[in-house]
């Protein structure tokens, strides 16, 4: 008799209307741009103030822009210091992906990126040959280790810059405190970097645009170019149509090859990369950009858990895209 009461107590339960889940929305400005948070729940338990905390805590961490960060304070170092979290974690990724892509990414880039006018502080002239060759002394993943805890320098000069892997460990971070909250269904966005996991509550996929160089219409500088759907995981892009400057007739990327010296100068525009976290996106978008659109497809057809897609310029100046074949799918 006990045995089904409490099997007609389970299905009175089942056939109870539970509390519909609401969508909320927390928007704000971090790290030089804006930031959006979607998450669907029966009320709401999270607050603007939470984030902004959070949002500060990894400033005071990573941002080259404040001086007393744990970055900042590492750049003028000697010989490096007692990493946080977030610095551990970061450079910890950043490793990895150097290692994996043959150097291709590179976070001890920071001299050139400062060098050619990108950093912190404004840039007066562009390098010549002979300041690059001086500053290639002071970069490479090799010139830093982190053990223990403490993040070492092999020469003064080495800097770091973590501006390309930043942004998808702060979403990390983000989707991860909504998951210590219990909320499932979400949407973290920073910079365009997102993560996403769950659905909406019409049980609907989350829609993400992505969008690249205009072609056809000048006046929609950023247009989508295709739309996705996806249920859980992470999306990120790297492109050279929106940070660069002119130095005559010369296009200046803010994308630095680590080996060169120079700004990038291949056939690709964008890269949009899937991955299981933004962290990892965020690091592989930057590196594949290096690789050119031959070699970054083959490298990420070679990985287990990466997916992306291309946009490039044909040897006649078209502009024309391909995807790997799990991004093609998230797109139909």
């Amino acid at each position: 008799m006990r045995f089904l009461l409490l099997c007609l107590f389970a299905s009175l339960l089942a056939f109870t209307k539970q509390p519909e889940l609401k969508p909320f929305h927390i928007r704000g400005f971090a790290q030089g741009t804006t930031y959006q948070i979607t998450y669907y729940a029966k009320d709401s338990s999270i607050s603007k103030e939470q984030v902004t905390y959070l949002l500060a805590q990894i400033d005071s961490s990573l941002s080259l822009y404040k001086p007393y960060s744990l970055i900042s304070q590492f750049n003028r170092s000697a010989s490096g210091l007692q990493a946080d979290r977030h610095l551990q974690r970061v450079v910890k990724k950043a490793q990895q992906v150097s290692k994996k892509t043959g150097g291709a990414f590179d976070i001890t880039v920071q001299p050139l990126v400062q060098a050619w006018g990108f950093g912190a502080a404004p840039a007066s002239e562009l390098p010549d040959s002979v300041t690059i060759q001086a500053l290639l002394q002071c970069v490479g993943n090799h010139k830093i280790r982190l053990q223990k805890g403490h993040l070492h320098k092999t020469n003064p000069c080495v800097r770091i810059d973590v501006d390309g892997i930043a942004q998808g460990y702060t979403v990390d971070v983000l989707a991860n405190f909504l998951e210590e909250k219990g909320i499932r269904n979400y949407l973290v966005e920073l910079g365009g970097e997102i993560r996403v996991k769950g659905r909406k509550p019409d049980g609907k996929p989350m829609a993400i645009g992505i969008e690249g160089p205009a072609v056809n219409n000048p006046n929609d500088p950023y247009p989508i170019q295709k739309i996705i759907k996806l249920e859980k995981g992470a999306i990120t892009s790297s492109g050279n149509y929106r940070k660069f400057y002119q130095s005559g007739s010369r296009k200046i990327s803010h994308l630095i090859d680590p080996k060169t010296g120079y700004p990038l100068d291949n056939e690709l525009i964008s890269i949009t990369v899937l991955a299981g976290d933004a962290m990892t996106a965020d690091a592989y978008d930057n590196a594949l950009m290096g690789m050119g659109l031959k070699k970054a497809f083959d490298f990420v057809n070679r990985q287990k858990k990466l997916e992306a897609y291309f946009i490039f310029r044909k040897t006649d100046g078209s502009v024309a895209d391909t995807a790997t074949a799990g991004f093609t799918k998230l797109m139909k």
